[in-house]
């Protein structure tokens, strides 16, 4: 059996319009609002009774999502959110965009911080990774 395609990456909040704003401004969009809870959340993943706000949020290619979760029980357990880039596990979503010095400069009226530096790898990317909401770590590529 072939894998088919990924559907979302997941990232937990604590603000959830905050972040859906964050997003937007990006030039990501909400496709929907829902809250999951119930006996049959809690068995996929293992919380047991747990109560969740979400947002999908689509990228403009219609391609990709990403799922945007706050929750409201079960309470929250770990925070990864000011890992260093060389931290072991999930740490970041990378994005294409059409400018990364004007996206940079738009998302720091909304508080990102860049990371390091925006640089230029060969003559194929301009990058950098900036912290966006609550400290989350979001690499920006520029396609040259």
């Amino acid at each position: 059996m072939a894998l088919k395609r990924m559907d979302n990456i997941g990232i937990v909040v604590e603000d959830l319009e905050e972040t859906i704003d964050f997003f937007r401004e990006l030039g990501l969009e909400l496709e929907g609002r829902a809250t999951i809870d119930g006996e049959w959340a809690g068995r996929v993943t293992g919380l047991g009774d747990q109560h969740v706000e979400i947002a999908m949020m689509r990228t403009p290619d219609g391609h990709s999502w990403l799922e945007l979760s706050r929750f409201l029980a079960a309470p929250v357990v770990a925070d990864h959110r000011t890992a260093p880039v060389n931290a072991l596990g999930y740490l970041r979503v990378m994005l294409a965009v059409d400018d990364v010095d004007d996206t940079v400069e738009r998302l720091r009226k909304r508080g990102a911080q860049l990371v390091g530096e925006v640089v230029q790898y060969k003559d194929a990317y301009r990058l950098c990774y900036i912290r966006g909401p609550e400290g989350l770590l979001i690499g920006l590529a520029q396609e040259l």
